[in-house]
């Protein structure tokens, strides 16, 4: 799986909101800002996280966006899931299936079941992860020099 631009900036625009959780609203400007995302593609990617049910919005000269529910409920898996569609989708490895002799059959299925072993596991994690978690490592990353060693969830 790989994770897009706007799966990113899905994931940091909603950082930006957990850590600031208290209720209040926060301008998109405030947002965009912060998590130096371009206001146009942060203006969509609002308006997918908020039919997807993971943000509100309010109007007006003190408007702007909050989590619709506690950071604790949202995991990394629905958020992904619902920018990107299927998690790690599996791909057909090769178009020949059936037609080929036993050896590279016998390889071909070692190794798609490892593949689909990969697949369950990342689904596993991002399952187990949520936004509160992603903003304690956040906080952790902050207060760390920029070459410190890479943190694992």
């Amino acid at each position: 799986m790989r994770l897009s631009l706007r799966g990113e900036y899905a994931l940091r625009a909603l950082v930006a909101l957990a850590e600031s959780y208290d209720g209040e609203v926060i301008s998109m400007q405030v947002v965009a800002r912060q998590q130096e995302i371009p206001k146009r593609f942060l203006e969509q990617i609002f308006n997918d996280l908020r039919a997807g049910g993971f943000v509100e919005s309010k109007r007006g000269i003190a408007g702007g966006y909050r989590l619709s529910r506690p950071m604790e409920e949202i995991t990394l898996a629905e958020v992904v899931r619902h920018v990107e569609g299927t998690l790690a989708p599996m791909t057909d490895l090769s178009q020949k299936g059936s037609r080929l002799n036993p050896q590279a059959a016998g390889a071909q299925r070692a190794i798609r079941a490892v593949m689909r072993d990969v697949r369950d596991a990342m689904v596993k994690i991002l399952d187990a992860v949520t936004l509160a978690d992603l903003v304690r490592a956040s906080r952790q990353f902050q207060s760390q020099p920029a070459n410190a060693t890479d943190y694992t969830i």
